[in-house]
C-alpha cells in the first residue's frame, strides 16, 4: 500500500501538481489576498456598490498599465525607470492634440500617441543594447529626457480632454458592474497572451532567465530586449492615455507616482526582479490591491496617506517571503 501511494505521488500527476504550485501558487495567493480585501471592504462599507467598483477600477487602470509596462522589461532581465515619464508624455501629447475635437479624431490621436511612445520605449532598449550600459542607468537618464519633453509639450496641468474620450473609461456601456475601464484592461491580455505564446515571448523569458544560455540557444539577445522595451513603451502609453481618460487633465508630472508604484505592483504580483519568471495576471490583481488600500482607509475614516506606509510594509513582507522561498528551494 505504501509503495503504491508513493508511486502515485512521484508519478506524472504529482510532478505536474508540484509544477503548477510553483508556477501559479503566488498568483493564486495574490488573488486570494485581493478577494480577502474586497470582503473586508464590504464589511467596512456595506453599501459598496457599482459606483464604488467603477471608482476603484478607474484608480487601478493607470497603475495596471504601468505594472504591465514594467513587467515586460523585468521579464527580460532589465528595469525601466522611465515608465512614469513615458506615461506623462503620452498624457500631455493626448491633451494637446485632442482639445476641441470629436471622439473619432481623439481616437486617431490616441493611436498615434501609442505608436510614438512605443518607439520611445524601443529607443530606450536600443540605447541599452548598443551602449551596454546597465538598464537602470540608461532608463534613469532617459526618464529626465522624456520628463523634459513632456514639460516642453505642456508646461502645467491643463484640463480639456474631450468628454466623449473620457467616457471611453469613465462610462459603463454594458452594465454598471462592468465599467468601461475594466474592458480597457483587456488590452493587457490581448497583447500579452499571443506574445507569451510566440517565439519572441519565449525569447524574452529566456533572456531574462539566463542570457548566456539563451545566446547559446540561438536567441537574438539584442532584438529580444528591444522588443521588451518597445512593448513596455506601448503599455506605458496605454497608461498615459488611461490617465487622460480618468482625469480629463494633461499634466507633465502625471506619471511621477507610477514608476515606483509599478515596481511595487510587479513585486506583489510575483514577478521576479531577477528576470525570467512571472506573468501579467499577478500584477493586475496587485494594481487593484494597491488601489484598494487607500480606499479602505478612507472608508474607515483614516488618513489615506497611511496607505503608502501599508503598501511599503506589504512589499517588504512579500520580498521576505520570496527570499525565504528561494533559500528553501536551494536547500
Amino acid at each position: 500500500m505504501a509503495t503504491s501511494v508513493a508511486a502515485k505521488v512521484s508519478g506524472p500527476a504529482g510532478i505536474n501538481a508540484g509544477r503548477a504550485v510553483r508556477r501559479y501558487g503566488w498568483t493564486v495567493a495574490v488573488y486570494v489576498l485581493f478577494a480577502t480585501l474586497m470582503v473586508a471592504t464590504l464589511i467596512v462599507k456595506p453599501d459598496f456598490g457599482a459606483f464604488e467598483w467603477n471608482t476603484l477600477t478607474l484608480a487601478a487602470l493607470p497603475l495596471a498599465f504601468a505594472a504591465a509596462a514594467q513587467t515586460m522589461v523585468v521579464l527580460s532581465g532589465g528595469i525601466d525607470l522611465s515608465v512614469g515619464p513615458l506615461m506623462a508624455l503620452a498624457n500631455v501629447l493626448a491633451l494637446r492634440a485632442t482639445v476641441g475635437h470629436d471622439l473619432r479624431y481623439s481616437v486617431g490621436v490616441a493611436l498615434l500617441v501609442l505608436l510614438e511612445v512605443t518607439l520611445a520605449g524601443a529607443l530606450n532598449g536600443a540605447i541599452i543594447v548598443l551602449t551596454r550600459v546597465p538598464d537602470i542607468v540608461v532608463t534613469l537618464a532617459m526618464s529626465f529626457v522624456w520628463a523634459g519633453l513632456a514639460l516642453l509639450v505642456l508646461a502645467k496641468p491643463t484640463p480639456g480632454i474631450p468628454l466623449d474620450f473620457q467616457n471611453l473609461a469613465q462610462g459603463s456601456t454594458f452594465s454598471p458592474w462592468v465599467p468601461n475601464a475594466l474592458l480597457l484592461l483587456l488590452v493587457i491580455p490581448l497583447v500579452w497572451i499571443p506574445l507569451r505564446r510566440s517565439r519572441a515571448g519565449l525569447a524574452i523569458y529566456a533572456v531574462g532567465s539566463d542570457r548566456n544560455a539563451a545566446f547559446r540557444s540561438g536567441v537574438n539577445l539584442g532584438l529580444s530586449r528591444v522588443l521588451a522595451y518597445a512593448v513596455g513603451g506601448f503599455f506605458a502609453a496605454c497608461g498615459g492615455l488611461a490617465l487622460s481618460m480618468t482625469t480629463g487633465v494633461g499634466s507633465p508630472l502625471a506619471g511621477t507616482y507610477y514608476t515606483l508604484s509599478g515596481v511595487s505592483a510587479i513585486v506583489l504580483g510575483g514577478v521576479s526582479l531577477a528576470g525570467g519568471r512571472g506573468g501579467m495576471l499577478g500584477p493586475l490583481a496587485a494594481a487593484y490591491i494597491l488601489s484598494l488600500i487607500p480606499a479602505v482607509l478612507i472608508y474607515l475614516g483614516i488618513d489615506p496617506n497611511y496607505g503608502q506606509m501599508i503598501q511599503g510594509v506589504l512589499i517588504v513582507i512579500v520580498v521576505m517571503i520570496g527570499g525565504i522561498g528561494t533559500v528553501l528551494r536551494r536547500a
